[in-house]
């Protein structure tokens, strides 16, 4: 990676999209030597709300630490993507979850997965989408390593549950890599 990549994961409070966030930032930061930032936002509700994450990662030194124009969106609601695309560069990577975004933005291409149902398929638990997410972005755009992104969800998985939380994001991952074979 070269130069400053901004990437912006947005959806529902509850999704664990601010502890996604943070993974990346880590498994930039932490694993693959690289210089990143992560900040967050959700609305007043605990759940339901909205919540997004931004996180920048840099080979060089970050000046500004929150996303100027995003080169990924991660959007795992419709409400997000409606919301949040204005803010993804022209040519930038749009990444939603087909079970959850049914409605496209005029103009815009985007990589649809079915993160929630890969969610399901690969563990049972919807509530591991989060980490589905974080495949098929990192399998997508590169932002990280594969071996970073692994070794940071193994580190903040709640205990117990790392082979689970890996599990989902190889699903992830594979689907991703799946989708670039078929291009």
């Amino acid at each position: 990676m070269t130069g400053r990549f901004e990437v912006q994961l947005a959806g529902e409070g509850g999704q664990g999209l601010i502890l996604a966030g943070v993974i990346l930032a880590e498994a930039a930061a932490v694993y693959d030597g690289l210089n990143a930032t992560q900040t967050q936002s959700y609305g007043p509700e605990a759940r339901g709300g909205a919540s997004k994450s931004e996180v920048v990662i840099s080979d060089g030194e970050i000046d500004y630490p929150k996303v100027i124009e995003a080169d990924c969106l991660l959007a795992m609601s419709q409400e997000a993507c409606d919301k949040y695309v204005g803010h993804l560069k022209r040519d930038g990577v749009l990444i939603v979850d087909s079970v959850h975004v049914t409605r496209l933005p005029l103009g815009r291409q985007a990589v649809q997965a079915p993160i929630t149902q890969l969610a399901e398929e690969a563990t049972g638990r919807r509530i591991t989408a989060n980490v589905v997410a974080l495949g098929v972005l990192v399998g997508t755009t590169g932002a990280v390593s594969r071996g970073a992104i692994e070794a940071a969800v193994r580190a903040r998985a709640p205990k117990g549950t790392e082979e689970v939380n890996v599990t989902a994001l190889t699903a992830g991952l594979d689907w991703a890599e799946q989708q670039r074979a078929t291009l």
